[in-house]
């Protein structure tokens, strides 16, 4: 891999993990209810997503997706009605402020959390898919060159996951008032809901 791809790969990987998504507003709703340490150690889960897909993209096997339609909607369908879940508990959330442990919320149900909003979206392994195999030189070998690119992807996905965490944090110290802490909560649960219908109604390209 020369340097070139690199200098190519760099920025548009970069734009990708930077893209206001699902998983990125999900750090942002959970820093602002339970800290920066909560919301970006909650994000080893989607890393562990992320980290499965691009096994599954060097190893080949994400073209089983990218062909069968089934497939493909069962995975939708699931990522898009998680995500409805995910909305309406933050609808109903209450306004308090006092964290984790009095919200009800783990550090494994975080986790979890932020690994199913990753696993559960199409779109995301088909990047993958379509994404880092145009920066692999078949000539070269492939599997490191996709630990190469997957590891530079990772890196940058835990730049953003700090970023919007700390975003969170940031929203947090503006929202001490309870009735602007539940608008918060339920603006952030309307944009998860809207970002679920639009992966439910999405077409496959």
């Amino acid at each position: 891999m020369d340097a070139t791809t690199l200098l190519l790969f760099v920025p548009a990987c970069f734009a990708i993990n930077m893209a206001p998504g699902p998983n990125n507003l999900l750090s942002i709703s959970n820093a602002t209810r339970y800290g920066f340490r909560a919301a970006w150690m909650a994000g080893a889960g989607r890393l562990i997503a992320f980290a499965g897909m691009i096994a599954l993209a060097s190893a080949g096997l994400a073209v089983v997706l990218h062909t069968s339609e089934l497939l493909f909607m069962a995975i939708k369908t699931a990522g898009a009605f998680y995500l409805f879940y995910i909305a309406w508990q933050l609808w109903r959330a209450g306004p308090g402020t006092e964290g984790a442990a009095q919200a009800g919320a783990t550090m494994s149900q975080l986790l979890r959390q932020e690994f199913l909003v990753a696993a559960g979206n199409p779109k995301a392994i088909l990047v993958f898919t379509a994404f880092l195999p145009q920066f692999v030189d078949p000539s070269q070998p492939m599997a490191l060159q996709f630990t190469i690119l997957g590891g530079l992807f990772l890196l940058f996905e835990i730049a953003a996951i700090a970023v919007y965490a700390w975003m969170g944090v940031g929203m947090r110290r503006f929202l001490g008032d309870p009735r602007g802490r539940q608008l918060f909560n339920r603006s952030c649960a309307t944009l998860l809901g809207g970002a679920g219908l639009g992966l439910l109604l999405s077409r496959r390209a």
